[in-house]
């Protein structure tokens, strides 16, 4: 592994601090606030250390209440609501400073077989002959703002690949459609659970801006506010997140100073492994006006 894609994975991992409580460290991407994929895979992460390891996470709903802060540690509290004959059911608390900055239910079940279906795989081009999202960043880096721009810019422990490019620092109209690529910069452990966790962290990123491009607007404008309301995740089936996987997302709505974005998870073999939903803020601030 990559030294940042080994911190990423150390960061995922959490420490044991009493039955039940876990400790996870923070991540600075630069961002005003603490990125919502951390803690949607440590949260996943708590939880999944309270199940036995048979059962495997098919469902994650998380609500982000408070900013959190990217230069402090995040104590986990998880409650083991439910042990049933097929499925576990557990609820996450992450804290900061004493109060919930975010909680979520995730749910386990045993492996079964059942009727099988899915959608088809979107038809696009493939990662191999796509610049990289960083490459990208790098050549607009007069763009960014000072304070941001070393860790806009460092190497990143997920590589990303954007089909069509939709410049954040010239944001223009356009479908609400976003396609990418992405994969873990680096070979992981062969641990399931770690996966899903990566996936996890992943699942947040270039997902809420594609309810602003039909605006021509951009998180990187200061008259924007933008912040994840709450994330839905659901594991289909196994996925190796070292390897690529295709993040096709829409938005249907978007209103009442919130917006809307699904997306589907396909490996390259066109199978769907997971989906996503979520809603978040996207306030224009009259202030900066």
């Amino acid at each position: 592994m990559s030294r940042v894609l080994d911190d990423l994975v150390s960061l995922l991992s959490l420490e044991a601090i009493e039955e039940n409580l876990f400790r996870g460290m923070s991540q600075d991407l630069g961002y005003p606030q603490l990125f919502g994929g951390q803690v949607l895979g440590q949260a996943l992460s708590a939880a999944s250390q309270t199940v036995e390891p048979a059962r495997h996470v098919h469902s994650l709903h998380g609500y982000f209440l408070r900013p959190g802060d990217a230069s402090l540690p995040v104590v986990y509290s998880v409650d083991r609501v439910r042990d049933g004959g097929s499925f576990s059911t557990r609820r996450v608390t992450a804290i900061q400073k004493g109060k919930p900055i975010f909680f979520s239910s995730a749910s386990f079940q045993y492996a079964e077989e059942g009727y099988e279906h899915q959608i088809a795989m979107p038809q696009v081009p493939g990662p191999e002959n796509l610049p990289s999202e960083l490459d990208l960043l790098r050549q607009r880096s007069h763009l960014i703002a000072e304070r941001m721009r070393d860790q806009m810019l460092c190497d990143r422990p997920i590589e990303v690949r954007m089909v069509g490019q939709h410049d954040p620092y010239d944001p223009q109209p356009g479908e609400p459609i976003t396609h990418m690529w992405f994969r873990a910069d680096g070979s992981l452990p062969e641990s399931p659970a770690l996966h899903k966790y990566i996936l996890a962290y992943a699942s947040d990123m270039n997902f809420l801006g594609t309810a602003l491009q039909p605006h021509g607007v951009s998180f990187t404008q200061k008259f924007m506010q933008v912040a994840s309301l709450d994330h839905a995740l659901w594991f289909h089936r196994e996925v190796r997140a070292d390897e690529w996987l295709l993040y096709s997302v829409d938005s249907p709505w978007s209103g009442n100073a919130r917006g809307f974005v699904r997306g589907s998870v396909f490996n390259r073999d066109g199978q769907l492994v997971a989906s996503t939903a979520q809603e978040g803020l996207i306030r224009k601030r009259e202030d900066w006006l």
